[in-house]
């Protein structure tokens, strides 16, 4: 059974940064896809980033490019976004998710973790 787990969620101000973490276990990844996504209040879930478990290529929403990282540790299983100036409107729950390439479907997603922005 596969667990995805987020941490690193907090409160931080406007030009600040957080580091937000998500241990998975329960099967291995090659051929997965690993993503983050984030949901503000009152707004649908949107694409952060994601990165290819196999090959590290990366892929960034707009909003972000520039200021967030993604990267994974495929020895912890664990995926990381690294998030740097930070915008009041970068407040959201962070969800963990992970897709298989073939489908291109995110099957896996963890329970999030909430990031407030203040300005």
């Amino acid at each position: 059974q596969v667990q995805l787990v987020e941490s690193g969620g907090g409160l931080v101000q406007a030009g600040g940064s957080l580091r937000l973490s998500c241990a998975a276990s329960g099967r291995t990844f090659s051929g997965y896809r690993a993503g983050w996504f984030r949901q503000a209040p009152g707004k649908e879930r949107e694409f952060v980033a994601a990165v290819r478990w196999s090959s590290g290529n990366t892929y960034y929403a707009d909003a972000v490019k520039g200021r967030f990282t993604i990267s994974r540790d495929n020895a912890k299983n664990t995926v990381y976004l690294q998030m740097n100036s930070l915008k009041p409107e970068d407040t959201a729950v962070y969800y963990c998710a992970f897709a298989l390439i073939a489908t291109g479907q995110y099957d896996y997603w963890g329970q999030g973790t909430r990031v407030t922005v203040s300005s």
